[in-house]
């Protein structure tokens, strides 16, 4: 079935077991439902008054089609192992394969060493699922930050601008955003990205303080501050939607 989601998303659950989100985009001069899929993802547009349930049972009878095109595109992602207290598993953290392991200690804490990540917990293990999470998730947010404050100390002073507060939190779409406030908001699964990825996105908001388009000066300006932006942008394309898929099921129902 199409879900509504909260903004200009919708979810639609396939045969195959994969959940497939599609921007919807009502525009002026449709005059019919049309669906199209790029590296970018998939957008459904239709004629504005169109009434969302037609939307959804539009999406539903192309469901097959759209499920092979993103598949095609390395678009699709198949439903991931959820996380299980003692259970280990391989995730991606800052560009590289880890391993998550399971320990016990007298205190919640998340240990780090070469290539593993173990989440300590205490027993009894009453809560143990949510508290890892909730420790998967500061852990995430603090590597990011830690990476950010040493790049904001490099592009301050070259653009003359700084943010005025800094958000880490799972976002349903987007990478990143700068606010009217001049907050800018990181998704927190750029801690699973390479490093370089996160400061394309950090350097893509911060060009924003001065232009607010998307227009060629604010390439240009991002040109000048990050060279390789282009790289990255391709590269979180590509690789974006299994990113978020891995932080859903790590920090899952953790409150913003």
């Amino acid at each position: 079935m199409a879900q509504q989601l909260d903004g200009d998303w919708l979810e639609l659950a396939t045969t195959g077991g994969s959940t497939i989100r599609v921007l919807k985009a009502a525009h002026p001069r449709a005059r019919r439902l049309r669906l199209t899929v790029t590296p970018k993802g998939a957008r459904v547009s239709y004629p504005r008054g169109t009434h969302p349930a037609q939307v959804s049972a539009f999406l539903r009878s192309h469901a097959d089609w759209l499920e092979q095109k993103l598949d095609e595109l390395n678009l699709l992602v198949k439903p991931l192992p959820p996380l299980r207290v003692g259970h280990g598993l391989e995730i991606p953290l800052r560009g590289e394969r880890v391993w998550l392991d399971w320990d016990e200690g007298p205190y919640p804490r998340i240990a780090s060493g070469e290539g593993v990540l173990t989440l300590v917990l205490p027993r009894p293990h009453t809560r143990a699922l949510p508290v890892a999470r909730g420790l998967l998730a500061s852990h995430l947010e603090s590597l990011i930050r830690r990476d950010v404050s040493r790049w904001l100390a490099q592009y301050v002073p070259q653009l003359g601008l700084a943010p005025t507060a800094l958000k880490i939190r799972p976002l349903k779409s987007l990478w990143g955003s700068l606010d009217t406030r001049d907050r800018i908001n990181l998704d927190l699964a750029l801690a699973l990205a390479p490093p370089a990825a996160l400061r394309y996105v950090l350097a893509h908001e911060l060009c924003h303080l001065r232009v607010r388009n998307h227009s060629p000066r604010f390439w240009a300006l991002v040109e000048t501050i990050y060279p390789h932006w282009q790289e990255q942008r391709d590269w979180l394309r590509q690789n974006g939607a299994l990113l978020k898929a891995e932080l859903d099921r790590l920090v899952a129902d953790v409150a913003d």
